[in-house]
């Protein structure tokens, strides 16, 4: 396990009732999900890895992707 520091947040009232609920329905502490709000907001994966799964020169753009079901 990744060690942890404790450390103080002052929430308002509907903000902690919620987490609490959140947290009763999905079987987690409070803490946790405060630690993974924090991982998808301010601490993103990085830009690194393929960016598409095709070779070549893309044939259409993401404007008119339907498009592929208009021909017959």
């Amino acid at each position: 396990m990744t060690p942890v520091i404790k450390t103080q947040v002052y929430l308002g009232d509907e903000e902690l009732e919620a987490l609490h609920r959140v947290a009763e329905r999905s079987n987690r502490s409070v803490a946790d999900l405060i630690r993974e709000a924090i991982r998808r907001v301010w601490i993103r994966p990085s830009q690194e890895g393929p960016v598409g799964i095709w070779d070549g020169e893309p044939r259409r753009t993401s404007i008119d992707h339907d498009s592929i079901y208009d021909e017959p």
